[in-house]
């Protein structure tokens, strides 16, 4: 788990997050901005459509200058931008707004024919049924949405964190019938489809503001920097596509006569029951490894990699009875990494983190995987594990010896000089690990002041 990350409120939203859909906000408003000025090129200067495919031109000008307009609206409203013109971007979103209506009233009554005729582009190849209203419907919800999104007010917040997802919600319903209607799936004609154009430029808008409003409202799960978030934004887009999937498959199967009904609605419902236990499994597996992530933290020493005093304890306490239990010996060895003060006061406090780094590096490498190793603060590590008195005399001379090998590979001002205590019980007792820890210590300062009186 990225410390970066893990330092923020599970609620609030992940800024390295918040700034990648940014970019890619950024670039769906370009592609929108590029279909719009495509069509007025090709109905400003005719000759310029005859060299785009006939899906490029199926979009009509007031439609055009609408998307135009909900594009330009987001474009000067993005937060954290110093050209951001909050006030400038809702009156351009209430503009959009009223031509969306005048489109939809003029789609529904046609009192204009020479207004019809602009509008015919906005149909679906092949759609020969009236003028589509639900694109200019769905441009008035999102033009509403425009002008609430990165509102100041509690309420206008509250409104917007119940229009978005609306929003979002029509946009899918128009866009799972135009998908359907296009493949010919449930039987759907090509009647009231709309045209490809607007429907991408419909969908790459809804998108753009559904991100502007999670990364503020009750939506912000979404963008998160929590578990929660994170597991949200993992399995959103699974959740939305298997029931379409399934839809899909089920019209297929009856379609086609493959099986009959009976058996194909039975299929389908228990590879619906298997993809749900798949992802309840994979939940699991990610809530878990997860948690684990937690306990690291929690039980860990970040500058080391080994456990901090608490972490140390939890699980040398089951190492010890464990041993108890199987009568086995039982060791505890304590470790002081020599003149960590005068190597502060002199190299700086990070070099005296450097020392304590490969302290640690020499302790995870003289050791066995499975003994318990720690750090408990300032210069002073602690190893505990199944070990007979030779068996951790050989472990502290190895311990010794491997730092005498650092020293001879690196010159340095002062070299990496370790003190050793250690306890072994090597028969019945009831000593906590704490008190042998304690004994260990006070070996290891025996140690210490044998070294002082030698060198005096």
């Amino acid at each position: 788990m990225p410390l970066r990350t893990a330092t923020l409120p599970p609620g609030e939203p992940d800024p390295a997050l918040v700034e990648k859909l940014a970019v890619v906000q950024q670039v769906c408003l370009g592609i929108v901005a590029l279909i719009a000025l495509t069509v007025f090129s090709s109905w400003i200067y005719p000759p310029f459509a005859t060299y785009l495919p006939a899906f490029a031109t199926r979009m009509s000008i007031p439609m055009a200058l609408t998307v135009l307009l909900c594009a330009l609206s987001l474009a000067i409203s993005e937060p954290g931008n110093h050209l951001s013109l909050p006030r400038a971007a809702r009156y351009i979103a209430a503009q959009a707004g009223i031509l969306a209506v005048l489109i939809l009233l003029e789609s529904t009554f046609r009192l204009f024919p020479a207004v019809d005729t602009l509008l015919e582009a906005d149909r679906a190849p092949g759609n020969t049924g009236g003028l589509p209203v639900h694109s200019p419907t769905a441009f008035v919800l999102l033009s509403l949405a425009m002008m609430l999104v990165n509102s100041s007010g509690a309420f206008l917040k509250r409104v917007a964190d119940g229009l978005v997802p609306l929003m979002c919600l029509m946009t899918l319903v128009l866009l799972s019938e135009n998908m359907f209607g296009a493949v010919g799936l449930l039987r759907l004609s090509a009647d009231n489809m709309i045209s490809p154009l607007i429907l991408t430029c419909l969908v790459l808008l809804t998108w753009v503001v559904a991100m502007r409003q999670a990364a503020q409202g009750v939506w912000s799960i979404f963008v998160g920097a929590g578990i929660g978030s994170r597991i949200a934004r993992g399995f959103a887009p699974v959740l939305l596509v298997i029931p379409f999937l399934i839809e899909v498959a089920r019209t297929r199967f009856l379609l086609k006569d493959l099986v009959p009904e009976q058996y194909g609605a039975a299929i389908l419902t228990s590879l619906a029951a298997g993809l749900s236990m798949v992802l309840l499994l994979v939940l699991v597996w990610r809530i878990n490894s997860m948690e684990k992530e937690i306990h690291d933290l929690t039980l860990r020493d970040e500058l080391t990699g080994l456990y901090n005093m608490r972490g140390f304890y939890l699980l040398g306490e089951q190492t010890l009875r464990l041993a108890q239990r199987a009568e086995l010996p039982f060791s505890v060895l304590f470790i002081d990494l020599d003149g960590l003060k005068k190597i502060n006061d002199d190299l700086g406090h990070n070099m005296g983190s450097s020392y304590l780094a490969e302290t640690g590096e020499v302790v995870m490498a003289c050791f066995r995987e499975t003994d318990v190793k720690g750090r408990f603060g300032g210069d002073e590590f602690v190893v505990a594990g199944q070990f007979s008195m030779v068996g951790i005399e050989l472990a502290a001379s190895r311990l010794k010896s491997m730092a005498e090998q650092r020293n001879a590979a690196v010159t340095r001002k002062y070299p990496l000089s370790l003190s050793v205590g250690y306890v072994t019980l090597d028969h019945p007792s009831t000593e906590s690990l704490k008190e042998l820890v304690r004994r260990a210590d006070e070996a290891m300062y025996r140690e210490k002041r044998s070294k002082k009186v030698a060198r005096a």
